[in-house]
């Protein structure tokens, strides 16, 4: 996916909230997020545009209270919501650590943030700011998977790098099952085939749509964030 006026490298980094709340995988662990920061600083020294979305569930998980009878729609805008907490606190301690950084949120916050367009976000990375993009896609029922394939593909980005607990995507659950085989490649239509859980459904898709490559790395393991924003052989590649 590129763009007449790119020249660099461009990405989006698709990180779960719960990886800036730590062991307890709540909150906002001050270390993690420095470190993170610093990760995303060597990444744009090393010539390659950074776009952000950070999930919300070290914030807010809505699946219990769902289920106690709170309406879905509420529920996913709590947790949109959260996006914009976790995407303010990255933006800050980027800032902080001296690198330019804008956040953008699909919900209009004017007083926080600035209202997502793309063509502005395009003009961001091309400058070299690092981009967040909060919200999710400003409509409930859709994860925030969903909002990473749409915003790369938006905003032009080469890749989408979705950061996991794990190296890559498995013939099977590696925790569960020992036997379980890495795949270091795939295309689409094998990850639909062997029934492999990369993204949802409506992620997946749009992503095969628009012939948006994802690479999925272990965003706990030194070096690999890294390594793969700068299209290191890391992880599964999925094109």
């Amino acid at each position: 996916m590129t763009s007449s006026l790119k020249s660099q490298r461009r990405i989006l980094i698709k990180l779960s909230g719960e990886a800036l709340g730590g062991a307890t995988q709540f909150g906002i662990e001050p270390e993690i997020l420095s470190a993170m920061a610093r990760n995303i600083i060597d990444i744009k020294n090393r010539n390659v545009q950074v776009a952000l979305v950070i999930g919300g569930g070290n914030i807010f998980r809505g699946a219990a209270l769902q289920k106690a009878g709170m309406d879905r729609t509420v529920g996913d805008h709590m947790g949109m919501l959260a996006t914009v907490i976790n995407g303010l606190a990255m933006r800050d301690e980027l800032i902080r650590q001296g690198s330019e950084c804008v956040l953008m949120s699909a919900q209009g916050i004017d007083s926080i943030t600035t209202q997502y367009q793309a063509q502005a976000g395009r003009e961001i990375l091309e400058r070299g700011a690092v981009l967040i993009c909060a919200g999710g896609t400003g409509s409930p029922f859709f994860t925030t998977d969903t909002a990473a394939v749409l915003r790369a593909v938006e905003l032009h980005c080469d890749e989408v790098l979705k950061g996991t607990k794990v190296d890559g995507v498995y013939s099977a659950d590696p925790f569960k099952d020992p036997n379980a085989t890495l795949y270091k490649a795939l295309t689409y239509k094998e990850v639909l085939q062997k029934e492999l859980e990369v993204m949802d459904l409506t992620a997946f898709a749009l992503a095969r749509d628009h012939g948006m490559n994802i690479r999925v790395f272990n965003m706990t393991k030194e070096g690999a964030l890294l390594n793969a924003a700068a299209g290191g052989d890391e992880g599964t590649l999925i094109s």
